[in-house]
């Protein structure tokens, strides 16, 4: 089980790591803000609010990849831009979430932040997923990295997701939790650039 000094040391790692990426990728994320920006017609950085560490919501940033219109689950790559769906498919848009790991909202490594009506409705034993912060990457990011073509390939992609999907990834997490050690967070960072 996760301690409370493993949260700190895994902060500290989180903040140092963020602190020495963000030189690095800021001028990519600027140029696909602004390309996205072009493409969309709207402001091309996205925020949309997640469940995080303890339940409370916060911003999560993306560089917006979807046309202005409704999106339906599943279906989402339809609505890409070109270039949003070359975002997407290497999973670029995820770059500014580098400041919300620096401003402590997410980490590198832990679960997935799901919007409100998932993360936020855990029951028993299931909550201690809400006791680390939520990460980039994780043992249920790299399961379902193509979640977006699984669910395309579903005829009730919403019913899919909450009775097939949701649950392995709260499984998972609990796992990751339950065994926590700092390696297995490096060996995950690992896994997610070699992927």
């Amino acid at each position: 089980m996760i301690t409370k000094t493993q949260l700190r040391v895994k902060r500290s790692f989180d903040l140092l790591l963020s602190i020495l990426l963000i030189p690095v990728l800021i001028i990519p994320i600027v140029l696909f803000v602004v390309i996205a920006t072009i493409e969309t017609g709207q402001f091309g950085l996205f925020l949309q609010k997640r469940v995080g560490q303890n339940g409370k919501l916060f911003h999560i940033y993306k560089i917006r990849t979807l046309r202005k219109e409704k999106h339906v689950l599943g279906q989402l790559d339809l609505s890409a831009t070109r270039f949003g769906k070359w975002l997407r498919r290497y999973k670029l848009d995820e770059l500014p979430q580098i400041f919300n790991v620096l401003f402590g909202t997410m980490g590198f490594v832990g679960p997935r932040p799901d919007i409100p009506g998932f993360a936020d409705q855990l029951k028993g034993d299931d909550q201690i997923i809400l006791k680390v912060k939520p990460g980039i990457t994780g043992p249920a990011t790299l399961k379902y990295k193509d979640e977006e073509r699984i669910l395309a390939q579903q005829l009730d992609p919403e019913t899919y997701n909450r009775t097939i999907i949701w649950p392995d990834k709260v499984k998972l997490n609990k796992k990751y939790i339950e065994n926590y050690s700092f390696s297995l967070d490096l060996n995950f960072i690992l896994k997610s650039i070699v992927n």
